[in-house]
């Protein structure tokens, strides 16, 4: 099934970005709206509902943060994420070192949290309901956890030697983080060889059992998600 895997020939969406495309999140509310952060530091929000009501049709953008608008990443955006209650507000962080929050009727940032170093990747708990920390992987070997209520972001993580390229709050267990780096490393100390080459993707299964990752060996691992064994399924 996964082999026979097509593109929708009756769904198109409006080309808005000028460059490549490095981030997508479809908001888990309705499943109705898709974010969308481009290399040239643009967002877009698309609307995936088909109004036309007609066989084949294009989802439409309903508006963008462009070049033109006053609080444009200046760099390539890394990661979108809608917040997870409601649609009201979303995220995004970039190259540019920082990691904005977005008032999505307004389209201007709620707040702005500021890093030393480039930001690589940021998430927020699907399922949280004691805390509002958004964890964020930066150039620095230390994680960072923002908190939304006190718009700090003075919580730190350690414990990776190098930048932190990827992080993943579990979907069964709200204080439980999954981080990855550089340098073939996991968060499991007993995983010393994920990948032979550079962790920069995972995420949890939707029941939080496995952690799946992605590499620069073009390779990807299934691991249990409670013992930190590798599952050794062959993708």
């Amino acid at each position: 099934r996964v082999l026979s895997l097509e593109l929708n020939k009756d769904r198109d969406v409006e080309r808005i970005h000028g460059s490549g495309i490095n981030t997508l999140d479809i908001e888990p509310v309705e499943g109705r709206y898709m974010l969308s952060g481009g290399s040239d530091g643009v967002i877009v929000l698309y609307d995936l509902e088909n109004l036309s009501r007609k066989p084949s049709y294009t989802c439409k953008a309903l508006f963008s943060v462009g070049r033109s608008h006053p609080d444009v990443h200046k760099f390539s955006v890394e990661t979108v994420q809608w917040y997870p209650h409601d649609t009201g507000m979303f995220t995004s962080s970039s190259f540019d070192k920082t990691l904005k929050i977005w008032d999505t009727n307004t389209l201007q940032p709620a707040d702005i949290f500021h890093f030393e170093g480039t930001v690589y990747s940021h998430h927020m708990s699907p399922i949280a309901t004691k805390h509002c920390l958004i964890a964020v992987g930066t150039k620095s070997p230390k994680v960072q956890l923002c908190d939304l209520k006190s718009g700090s972001s003075s919580h730190i993580l350690q414990g990776h030697r190098q930048e932190v390229l990827a992080v993943s709050w579990s979907p069964r267990h709200e204080y439980v983080l999954a981080t990855a780096r550089d340098l073939r490393q996991l968060f499991f100390p007993a995983a010393n060889t994920a990948h032979n080459g550079r962790v920069n993707g995972l995420c949890y299964t939707n029941d939080g059992l496995h952690l799946l990752t992605v590499g620069t060996d073009d390779r990807m691992r299934l691991w249990n998600s409670s013992t930190g064994e590798n599952t050794l399924v062959s993708f």
